[in-house]
């Protein structure tokens, strides 16, 4: 348990939203090719990219709480 306040979890949410931000707009640019492709291979790819931006959540979010990566 925390002893004292950091600044390590507001920035990381903050970090956080910016990236998530980031993503999006990037999904969204990338839309303009990903609508190209057939209605199920299309249905993978959102699937996929709503799906690949929590792999590194969980050691974001152990940093946030610990300041330690692992």
């Amino acid at each position: 348990m925390r002893d004292k306040p950091t600044l390590r979890i507001p920035v990381g949410v903050l970090a956080l939203l910016l990236g998530l931000t980031v993503y999006a707009l990037a999904v969204a640019w990338a839309s303009q090719w990903i609508e190209r492709l057939p209605n199920l291979a299309e249905a993978v790819v959102y699937c996929f990219l709503g799906v690949v931006w929590l792999l590194p959540l969980r050691r974001f979010l152990i940093w946030m709480e610990t300041g330690r990566w692992r």
